[in-house]
């Protein structure tokens, strides 16, 4: 039988593919989602209960309309389908210690980020050391010439849950999915690309591949020397007894130090788990797809602990009640890559995201989209080109 013909096909159904998958289908667009697993699953990057959303975003004033767009459009799918995707309980960026820690190389993250809520007209508060410590009893330990910038915005979003309501409003609007299938080669041959996988083969008009950590093997050059997959550990410590989170506590990025690892990031409390989700960001040690190891040792915890917790976040004990592992890809600038192939035409890439993409994605699935649909997208993407790599 001859193989399925889509306009789009969609590679990967993480947050960046449902994204596209389900504004692709808004549209009328005969499309199909394919993925390795059956989404949304803990094989990639786009899981863990909760991910941090906030409008300033220190890495870089390309982002700011993706995150301001893409909070809209949680509270559209929010009310659509009467779900929980978005809770704005704010977001606190803070550095704490001189020479303030680099982060996705960005030298003062917390001063890059201030200057980009003043820049947007983002409402925000500067805050010290003592207005910090005042506030949120949880940052007792901040040394004396903390800066923070509390933006009330921002918050976290439920990653499983805004992939699941994409892909639900998808295929209710007639976009298909194909799960369990892996993508073993892409070919583009008379203005078509004919998708290969494990079961079955698929030809489609403009194929976009976002395909997380997987990328780089299924893409070939440039891709399988730019990306980098590095292995992230994801912890929830027990609680402290009496809590001394105040309500509605924030979101946060820590820098504690001047080194590149010094520093970490976390959520408020939820209610009913007695625990507070943390985590930091590792880029030294590299990994493959087939390598990660999806176990979280004692002696992991023990060290995010003591080098993270430890006399500078309070109201936890070192009682780990859950971990969990997901992926960073990376690129050598920590942005992202939305660009065209160069080598297989009507490809078009999404990735990597470099560990800060989810709160940007249903824009960036939205201007995919668009592109597809009026050949261009309302917010410019031309920062993720493929071009400054060069």
């Amino acid at each position: 039988m001859p193989a399925p013909h889509y306009h789009v096909a969609v590679i990967g159904l993480g947050a960046m593919g449902a994204a596209t998958l389900y504004q692709l289908a808004r549209r009328g667009v005969r499309a199909i989602g394919i993925d390795r697993f059956a989404p949304p699953h803990d094989q990639g990057s786009s899981h863990g209960d909760t991910r941090i959303t906030r409008q300033a975003v220190g890495e870089g004033a390309a982002y700011v309309p993706l995150v301001i767009r893409s909070q809209q459009i949680w509270r559209e799918l929010e009310a659509e389908l009467d779900v929980s995707l978005f809770e704005q309980c704010g977001v606190l960026v803070m550095s704490s210690g001189e020479p303030a820690a680099p982060q996705h190389g960005i030298a003062d993250f917390t001063r890059q980020t201030i200057a980009l809520g003043k820049a947007y007209g983002i409402p925000h508060e500067v805050l010290n050391a003592e207005q910090i410590r005042g506030r949120f009893a949880q940052f007792a330990g901040l040394e004396d010439n903390a800066v923070g910038y509390f933006e009330p915005g921002g918050g976290y979003v439920k990653p499983e849950r805004c992939i699941e309501a994409q892909l639900t409003l998808a295929r209710q609007l007639g976009a298909e999915t194909l799960t369990g299938a892996v993508v073993s080669q892409l070919q583009s041959d008379n203005g078509e690309v004919t998708i290969s996988t494990n079961a079955q083969t698929v030809r489609a008009s403009k194929v976009i591949v976002c395909a997380g950590m997987w990328s780089a093997e299924l893409l070939g050059a440039p891709f399988d020397t730019l990306l980098t997959v590095c292995r992230q550990n994801l912890y929830w410590f027990r609680l402290a007894e009496p809590s001394i989170f105040p309500p509605n506590s924030p979101t946060f990025i820590l820098a504690h130090g001047p080194g590149e690892d010094d520093n970490c990031y976390g959520f408020p409390p939820i209610a009913g788990e007695h625990s507070m989700k943390v985590a930091c960001e590792q880029r030294a040690v590299a990994t493959t797809p087939e390598a990660v190891n999806r176990q979280v040792s004692p002696a992991e915890s023990d060290a995010m602990f003591s080098a993270h917790l430890a006399g500078k976040v309070g109201g936890v004990t070192s009682q780990v009640l859950k971990t969990a592992v997901c992926t960073y890809t990376l690129t050598p600038d920590y942005g992202f890559i939305i660009d065209q192939h160069p080598h297989l035409e009507n490809v078009t890439v999404v990735s990597a995201c470099s560990g800060h993409g989810f709160k940007h994605s249903a824009a960036i699935g939205e201007a995919l989209a668009q592109q597809c649909v009026d050949g261009k997208s309302a917010i410019d993407l031309s920062a993720f080109s493929l071009r400054r790599f060069a």
